[in-house]
């Protein structure tokens, strides 16, 4: 039986990597199509990063540290019950993706040209029907071996757009068990900050456009239009919610997610200052730093006049201190590393072993969107791939707010509309090395 099995997977596996370079064919093809002025949106490139130093003038986000008392989270696990962790939730699953044979024509059209996919997945849309797509993050940033405990895991992050005001931009994120890789099966748990000293808690209300699990704590991305603030989660206090109505909170039932199942609650936060200060949008972690880093990118206008700034922060490597961020003796935060790119329009970001990919959103009139590999290096420039006979740098996915590198394999993780994807940083990195940008004359 175990050897039928290898050879279905062995004939699945080459029907899909089949499908996949069809579908990159037929996008390549449609690529083609897009207009000379079109095209030409990236033609000059943003040329190399700008190196910025940490000190006044280049908007440093330093951050604050806040924590939620433990005495708060233990009073609301004491009225929950005992915190759950992980694998508890994805032995609950009530969901499942779809293979990319399964997707349907408009849905593959969000993943990119060039590079291709090599896995590809797709959410129902009954699922997801009111909710916007956000981060991607792995069990690969969590631990380097690429495994959380027995598991292997993704999480999706969706903010919810329509609805009753109440509900509206809710965040919630999809626990994936990624052991079988040709069938993906999730459930969802709600973010929530806890109130009223652990006595009860509120929904998460923001886009979810950075996140990253690293050890035991997932940092995610936060801005109410006022304020933005990092939010910490710790992996191993997910509560069970014991009442199914649309509340968020206690009830006189009892707890309830807004229809779900688990619930996670901030242990803390990372607050970046008032309306006027630099605000992370998209984060990732880079393992091939000592300390491991986080890296984070500022949202930019597509088109705008404003450069936009990438910075870097370290990991604490303090015993007690397992996935927070380091801090100086002002108890801060500080930028250990801080950049300028001409890109605008950033969405994801990512950086490994000295290069840094940057995605830029799919402008107006445009199918997909570009990653750029930058460096410091002036000789380098930027780099991108092209497709289509007009040799378009608009060859990404439509618009990809986060990149996960997974060590562990070798693939780049991301999400854009309706589709999971992954795709090898090897692939990437070669891609765009074989297409140098075209740089302004000097």
């Amino acid at each position: 039986m175990r050897q039928r099995g290898r050879h279905r997977r062995r004939r699945r596996g080459r029907a899909l990597r089949g499908f996949l370079a069809g579908t990159a064919l037929a996008l390549t093809a449609a690529a083609t199509l897009i207009s000379a002025s079109q095209a030409t949106v990236t033609d000059d490139g943003p040329g190399a990063l700008k190196p910025l130093a940490a000190s006044a003038g280049t908007g440093e986000p330093a951050l604050t540290p806040r924590s939620v008392p433990r005495a708060d989270l233990d009073r609301l696990a004491g009225a929950m019950g005992r915190p759950v962790g992980v694998g508890a939730v994805l032995a609950d699953a009530d969901g499942a993706l779809r293979d990319a044979d399964e997707c349907a024509t408009a849905e593959r059209a969000d993943l990119p040209v060039s590079p291709a996919a090599t896995r590809a997945y797709c959410w129902n849309s009954g699922d997801t029907e009111g909710w916007e797509p956000g981060a991607v993050t792995t069990s690969g940033d969590a631990d380097d071996d690429g495994v959380w405990g027995s598991n292997r895991v993704v999480l999706s992050a969706w903010s919810h757009t329509g609805g009753a005001s109440g509900d509206r931009d809710l965040a919630r994120v999809a626990f994936v068990d990624a052991n079988d890789l040709g069938r993906l099966t999730y459930t969802w748990v709600l973010l929530a900050v806890p109130v009223d000293g652990g006595r009860d808690y509120r929904g998460l209300v923001s886009h979810v456009s950075g996140m990253v699990w690293y050890q035991n704590k997932l940092l995610v991305t936060a801005d109410d239009g006022d304020t933005a603030a990092l939010y910490v989660y710790d992996m191993n206090r997910v509560q069970r919610a014991d009442v199914t109505g649309e509340a968020v909170g206690r009830t006189d039932g009892g707890w309830s997610a807004h229809g779900y199942r688990f619930v996670l609650p901030a242990v803390g936060s990372y607050e970046l200052g008032g309306a006027d200060a630099p605000r992370p949008t998209s984060i990732s972690l880079d393992r091939s730093t000592a300390p491991d880093t986080l890296v984070a990118g500022e949202w930019t206008l597509d088109g705008g006049d404003r450069a936009a700034r990438l910075w870097r922060y370290p990991f604490s490597t303090a015993a007690g201190h397992e996935g927070l961020l380091a801090t100086g003796t002002d108890v801060r935060v500080r930028v250990s590393e801080a950049y300028e790119t001409k890109l605008t329009g950033v969405r994801g970001v990512l950086s490994y072993a000295g290069a840094w990919y940057v995605s830029r959103a799919a402008g107006a009139g445009e199918r997909h969107g570009v990653l750029w590999r930058q460096s410091t290096a002036e000789k380098e420039g930027a780099r991108a791939a092209e497709c289509g006979t007009a040799g378009s740098h608009a060859c990404w996915s439509t618009r990809t707010e986060s990149l996960s590198y997974w060590a562990e394999t070798g693939e780049v993780w991301a999400q854009s509309g309706r589709v999971l994807f992954a795709t090898p940083l090897s692939t990437i990195a070669s891609t765009a090395s074989e297409h140098p940008a075209r740089l302004p004359a000097q």
